[in-house]
């Protein structure tokens, strides 16, 4: 067994291979374990790592590095693949009251940092720790890791104090969220599954639902009429989407089809302008010609037109133009049912039902289907990962001081996917990366940082827990609560936030996936919380990044 025992402590790079997978294999599990209903997620690396270096387990300086480098450029750039597309379109209209409240989480989550540091003697790269730990924000951490490298104090121990101090944090920082969600439920009296009653209420007589109708041609002046003269004789606010004759399939009328008398119409728009196209055609049948059996088929479509993009669903009219019926949409992994102002970004993925035709015909229009996108295109990831470097790399120098800094491998890849996103498309090179092969570069990534970062701090963990951990620890609360609070209050008393809303603010400012599904059961058959969520997410996370780069870099 000399072999195994050589392979575990021997540096090599078949021993720092076997390293870290042993320590991402056990800390997925560690995450996955459920106490009080919270999981560490992937963070149960972290702390996996913590325990491996605490008993002494090292890897070869040099593989330590390349892996903690190359999990953080996997990272931020997938991740800016993920949030780029929507960074604009969530400052629209009431995106930006949310953002606004979520900035101000952020920077007042900042400033506490620094009042820590210089008032209650918390190194800085403890405090940044902190920040990253009390907001459950990894991407922060490895800024925060990233820049120190960057400061003239810099030494290994240092490069430790972060991972220590996000450690500490983290537990609270999970829980202190789903607590201030729980005291604003009873301080408020609220009823979370009346208030989505409520809301939905609300969304239905701003946007009026569109009814169905099918018709049997029975009016003779019709025939061999087109769709868009008979049409045009009901105001034009409806729309023919299905048409059956006699025994053959349905097909999905084009403007120039003609209609022959006999024929079986579904069409969809408001009722009374339904009732006045059934007046003019003929007689309403019982027959459903959505449930006939149709040859319709379910695909993916990816959105990278820029022509649609913006639109809502509403106005594209699928339904109307391609026969097709969008069953889902998502968004930086997380799906919505499809709602009528519910606006397109670059990116969003549409689950279609309808002929397979009309699904190639949406395609070209729309974007691309998701299952040539789900071939990843190696050679622009690539290219995009080695302009990020690049950027990372240009030294900038603040106006009137002789301070020189770079944005590093934390800042340079995460803006560069940020802008390939947002152009999408340069002649053959498609900068998307499909969400599938994006989640697992993430996850990918963000393993290997964790278990690199973790392992380097195990080494002097305990002795820092048993030192200073009790005012580290009180230090990170004061990070989690006070900010959600002063958000609280001011969405509350000013913006006249609903509660769901408020839940989906709170937990995407603080980038916190346990508190939003805490948020999610409190009212599981809506999407108001889901869509603060989605809203203030990319702003956020960019936000702590660079307020994480900004205290180490600035405030050193």
């Amino acid at each position: 067994m000399s072999w195994l025992r050589d392979l575990f402590l021997q540096d090599s790079v078949g021993h720092a291979l076997f390293v870290f997978c042993l320590v991402t294999v056990l800390g997925m599990v560690f995450g996955r374990i459920r106490v009080l209903s919270f999981r560490l997620g992937v963070a149960g690396i972290l702390f996996v790592g913590l325990v491996f270096g605490h008993f002494g387990v090292s890897i070869d300086p040099m593989m330590w590095e390349f892996a903690r480098d190359l999990g953080l450029i996997l990272f931020v750039y997938s991740f800016g693949q993920e949030v780029g597309p929507g960074l604009l379109a969530s400052m629209r209209k009431q995106g930006l009251r949310l953002n606004l409240l979520a900035a101000g989480v952020v920077l007042s989550g900042g400033v506490i940092t620094l009042v820590l540091h210089r008032f209650a003697g918390i190194p800085l790269a403890a405090a940044a720790g902190l920040f990253s730990g009390a907001t459950t924000n990894t991407p922060s951490l490895a800024a925060v890791q990233q820049s120190l490298k960057f400061i003239p104090e810099y030494t290994d121990a240092v490069g430790q104090l972060p991972s220590v101090a996000y450690a500490m944090a983290y537990p609270f920082g999970v829980i202190g969220v789903i607590l201030v969600m729980g005291g604003l439920r009873l301080a408020l009296r609220v009823n979370p599954r009346r208030v989505a009653e409520e809301v939905e209420a609300l969304k239905e007589k701003e946007t009026p639902r569109l009814a169905g109708i099918d018709l049997e041609v029975r009016n003779p002046d019709l025939d061999g009429i087109p769709v868009s003269r008979i049409v045009s004789m009901v105001g034009g606010s409806v729309v023919i989407s299905r048409l059956t004759r006699g025994m053959r399939a349905q097909e999905v009328p084009r403007a120039k089809t003609k209609i022959r008398l006999g024929d079986r119409l579904h069409a969809v728009g408001a009722p009374e302008m339904l009732e006045k196209l059934r007046s003019v055609v003929g007689v309403e049948i019982s027959i459903d010609l959505t449930e006939a059996p149709s040859g319709f088929t379910s695909r993916r479509i990816v959105v990278t037109r820029r022509e649609i993009l913006g639109k809502s669903v509403q106005e594209l009219n699928l339904r109307e133009t391609y026969g097709l019926v969008v069953t889902r949409i998502i968004r930086t992994g997380t799906e919505f049912s499809p709602r009528a102002g519910f606006r397109l970004q670059f990116g969003d993925e549409l689950r279609v039902v309808g002929k397979a035709e009309a699904i190639d015909r949406l395609a070209e229009d729309a974007g691309e289907s998701g299952e040539r996108l789900s071939q990843a295109a190696v050679v622009p990831m690539f290219i995009g990962i080695a302009l990020g470097v690049i950027l990372g790399s240009i030294p900038l120098k603040i106006p009137g001081s002789s301070v020189t800094f770079r944005i590093g491998l934390a800042g340079g890849p995460l803006i560069a996917a940020i802008l390939l996103s947002r152009i999408g498309k340069i002649g053959p090179l498609v900068w998307h990366v499909p969400p599938g092969a994006n989640q697992m570069l993430r996850t990918i990534g963000i393993s290997l940082f964790l278990a690199a970062v973790g392992i380097r701090a195990g080494a002097g963990f305990v002795e820092t827990l048993l030192r200073g951990g009790v005012s580290w620890i009180l230090g990170g609360m004061l990070i989690t609560l006070v900010p959600v609070l002063l958000a609280s209050l001011v969405a509350v008393l000013v913006f006249r936030l609903n509660y769901l809303s408020l839940c989906g603010l709170l937990a995407g400012s603080m980038t916190n996936p346990p508190a939003l599904a805490y948020a999610n059961s409190l009212a599981p058959k809506s999407d108001e919380i889901s869509m603060a969520f989605v809203t203030v997410y990319p702003l956020t996370m960019l936000l702590r990044l660079f307020t994480a780069q900004a205290l180490v870099l600035f405030f050193s």
